[in-house]
């Protein structure tokens, strides 16, 4: 089993931030991963805000099917980027090269639209 351990945006801009206020700087790398998170985390990515407990949530979901339980980092890439068309789906399937069919990219959009209240 592996020890990773997959974060959201929002979690990782709070961390900085948080981080930022204990020392009063940030590396310059730290800089430039902050203002990607904070644009990641915000709805002006794809219209939706990215928040901790509905990353979790759609996570573990995604965790629930069978072809993805194999593949956590694709499950979070999924919960991170919540896609609400086939083709964003399998493009993040793609890297691995995992074979879903049309049933199983509608489940995974389901839980996106679910999550994030899109009917």
């Amino acid at each position: 089993m592996s020890d990773d351990v997959f974060l959201d945006y929002e979690t990782v801009r709070n961390t900085l931030v948080d981080t930022q206020e204990r020392r009063g700087f940030l590396t310059y790398e730290q800089k430039l991963a902050l203002q990607h998170a904070e644009w990641a985390a915000s709805d002006n990515r794809n219209g939706h805000k990215t928040e901790s407990k509905v990353f979790k949530e759609m996570y573990a979901a995604f965790l629930e099917i069978e072809k993805l339980s194999k593949y956590p980092e694709l499950a979070a890439k999924l919960a991170e980027v919540m896609p609400v068309h086939p083709e964003d789906v399998r493009a993040v399937l793609a890297s691995r090269r995992i074979a879903v069919d049309a049933a199983e990219i509608e489940q995974m959009i389901d839980i996106v639209r679910q999550h994030i209240g899109i009917e």
